[in-house]
């Protein structure tokens, strides 16, 4: 009936009835009158009416169904809006009305301020006017004996005073006050006289921000010109006097800046240089120091006419930094190669780890796919080192940090067509040293501790961790080849060659990843494997009485949710992203194939087909919960859907198998869990089975021209 009547094609009545009268013997219009018979017709339309009756009651009562309880649904959306309005509308009258509150508080807390201002500043006003009206009675008398005018390292407080008193003594009337008069402005010419003094002091000493505070105090003083007119002195006295001598006086300045640098500077350079010679990162860190304030120095000096090359700086300083800046790179990558193995070995020994050789080909690799294909555990034996990753952030930013030093470094001190060469080289060692040695060590470590496929003991899970710090430490490496490296090399060759490089390690560390993911997701489905057929036995699902029923789940399903729970608990914290979203899928798809496999070995009895449904309802909880995958959780769905066949009664089982939830599977899939009742041969159930294997049988063996005839 159900096939040849569908809901979803459209339903033309004549044919229908032609259809149904030409499958009948001699019921057709071309049957010819002699095979005609018109009982066995009508039987067939009576059959098919009722039937037809029965199919509209059934969707009339389903359409009535989905009409109440979208008719709830859409009165519990109202209440729930309502709710929600109501509640918003009150989160935004709380709102305002904690607004207007902070409005007050801070009207209230500025209004307090003004006064506490209006306050002090009078206060404070009246304290100085104090201290002065007693620095001028000092002058007044003649007798000036305060501290501020006697310490010479308290030269800029008697300025701002000194200044102050000179203003005021302006404003007296002449005669009465002129001694203290005079005796103010003696005062301010002496300390001005100080004050530039220090100021020269300071500029020959090259102390800039000695040189900044002398010039804002002298800024308020009449001989603030002096401060600008000492500053141009000292800067031009040379370049000056060599202008008003000689007749070409480029060549004169030219030679006295080559003297410098080839005489005084050349030494300072070699003798700062040979004195860290025995401790090759002070000679780096020295030589970067002295290369850059070198340029910068021919930087401020290029302003003068030094002859006619527009080089000659330039050259210059190239010339005496030479044999320094030839043998650069080779004490560079000397000295981070072994200021790398220096950090990885501080880190394994903190750790007490003495770095072995990883044996790989020929018999070690016949071993590992042997051991991870079956149960045979031959190799050397699983050591999980306490579950350490030998992973560690801190040493990878260490090494990251040593690596971008050093490409500063070279950035300054290599020629523009030796950079991205050498650039290339420090990157290199980077890669060497933090994902071969570091990171791609780890990963065979951890591929090593990963239990066999189907484990007898509880497998102890630490590849997600490995995983999980070997992605960030990656993540920092990418930022550091595009921010560091990146920039020296994007215009040349060199920069597809770094790509390709980095490209290729990832790729080699991220398949060992992925091939320890799976083999760990295999552990833990062996695992699970194990205590369902140790811990589950075939009379489980067959009780004799209703003592079964108490419980809500089995023992073996409950050990198997526990072990589920604290797995993806670790997996979650180590994963993240794509990482995480696929390994929960794969993990929770091979979990539903060992679930229905294992229930398939068992025969039921309607009070196990009820503890079949309670554990498949418990793993189904569990997946939602924990993965929170849709395609995990519609495949528990469906197998919940196909353990209810194991329960209903057999007058309703043909309605169950072309229920909704049943209808997408193929029919051999379906009648396999009906197989698995203890009343499959029995009844009707029998004559079901009997039909579908005619059915399946007619499928199989005939052509559609056969089957229609």
């Amino acid at each position: 009936m159900n096939k040849q009547l569908s809901d979803k094609e459209p339903f033309d009545p004549e044919d229908y009835v032609e259809r149904l009268a030409w499958r009948q013997h001699g019921g057709g219009s071309k049957g010819g009158a002699e095979n005609f018979d018109p009982q066995i017709l009508l039987n067939v339309f009576t059959h098919t009416i009722e039937e037809l009756k029965v199919l509209n009651e059934k969707t009339q009562r389903r359409v009535e169904k989905l009409e109440q309880l979208s008719q709830k649904e859409e009165k519990e959306h109202k209440a729930r809006v309502a709710e929600l309005q109501k509640l918003n509308q009150m989160a935004l009258n709380q709102f305002q009305e904690l607004d207007e509150r902070i409005n007050h508080i801070a009207t209230k807390v500025v209004h307090l301020g003004d006064q506490l201002e209006g306050v002090n500043i009078p206060r404070a006003r009246a304290v100085e006017a104090e201290k002065l009206m007693k620095y001028f009675s000092e002058f007044l008398s003649g007798d000036i004996t305060s501290d501020v005018f006697t310490d010479p390292f308290r030269l800029q407080e008697a300025a701002d005073i000194i200044q102050k008193l000179h203003l005021i003594a302006q404003e007296l009337p002449p005669d009465k006050f002129d001694a203290a008069k005079e005796r103010i402005a003696a005062k301010y010419l002496e300390i001005e006289g100080n004050l530039v003094e220090q100021f020269k002091t300071a500029h020959q000493a090259g102390q800039k921000e000695e040189m900044k505070e002398v010039a804002a105090v002298l800024l308020n003083f009449k001989g603030y010109s002096h401060c600008i007119d000492a500053f141009i002195y000292q800067s031009q006295k040379v370049n000056q006097l060599i202008l008003d001598v000689f007749s070409q006086p480029e060549n004169v300045m030219g030679k006295f800046v080559l003297n410098v640098y080839e005489g005084k500077l050349q030494n300072h350079i070699q003798e700062s240089l040979d004195k860290h010679r025995s401790d090759t990162e002070k000679y780096l860190k020295t030589l970067f120091q002295l290369f850059q304030q070198t340029s910068q120095l021919s930087a401020d000096l290029s302003k003068y006419k030094l002859g006619s090359d527009t080089n000659f700086l330039n050259k210059l300083t190239k010339h005496i930094f030479g044999k320094y800046l030839e043998s650069y790179i080779g004490v560079e990558t000397t000295f981070l190669k072994t200021r790398m193995d220096i950090i990885l070995n501080r880190y394994y020994n903190s750790i007490n780890h003495q770095k072995r050789q990883i044996p790989s080909g020929g018999i070690h690799d016949l071993q590992a796919r042997i051991r991870n294909k079956t149960n045979l555990n031959i190799g050397p034996a699983i050591e999980t080192y306490g579950g350490e990753t030998f992973l560690s952030q801190e040493v990878a930013i260490n090494l990251l940090q040593e690596s971008k030093e050093a490409l500063k470094r070279c950035e300054l001190l290599s020629s523009s067509k030796d950079l991205p060469g050498s650039a290339v080289r420090i990157f290199d060692i980077l890669f060497e040293k933090l994902c071969m040695e570091h990171i791609d060590y780890a990963v065979d470590i951890g591929l090593q501790a990963i239990s066999i496929p189907e484990p007898k003991t509880e497998p102890e899970i630490y590849f997600f961790d490995v995983v999980g710090q070997g992605n960030a430490i990656f993540h920092l490496l990418e930022k550091t080849f595009s921010d560091a490296l990146v920039p020296l090399i994007i215009s040349t060759p060199r920069y597809q060659e770094a790509v390709t490089r980095k490209r290729e390690i990832m790729e080699l560390i991220d398949s060992k990843l992925d091939g320890g993911l799976d083999r760990t997701i295999t552990a833990m489905v062996g695992w699970i494997k194990h205590i369902l057929t140790t811990e589950q036995k075939k009379t489980d699902f067959r009780p004799e009485d209703d003592s079964a029923l108490m419980e809500l789940y089995t023992p073996a399903c409950h050990k198997v949710t526990n072990f589920i729970k604290k797995e993806i608990i670790k997996m979650r914290d180590s994963l993240d992203g794509k990482n995480l979203d696929a390994t929960l899928t794969e993990f929770g798809v091979r979990f539903h194939r060992l679930v229905y496999e294992h229930l398939q070995q068992f025969t039921y009895n309607p009070r196990g087909g009820m503890l079949a449904i309670c554990d498949v309802n418990e793993y189904r909880k569990c997946v939602k919960d924990e993965l929170k995958v849709p395609l995990v959780d519609s495949l528990f769905e469906t197998l919940h859907a196909l353990c209810n066949l194991l329960v209903v009664v057999p007058d309703n089982l043909k309605q169950v198998c072309t229920g909704e939830q049943l209808a997408s599977l193929d029919r051999s899939v379906v009648m396999s869990f009906v197989q698995l009742r203890a009343d499959h041969k029995t009844g009707r159930l029998g004559k079901l089975f009997a039909d579908f294997a005619q059915k399946t049988r007619e499928r199989a063996g005939t052509g559609p021209s056969e089957h229609a005839a």
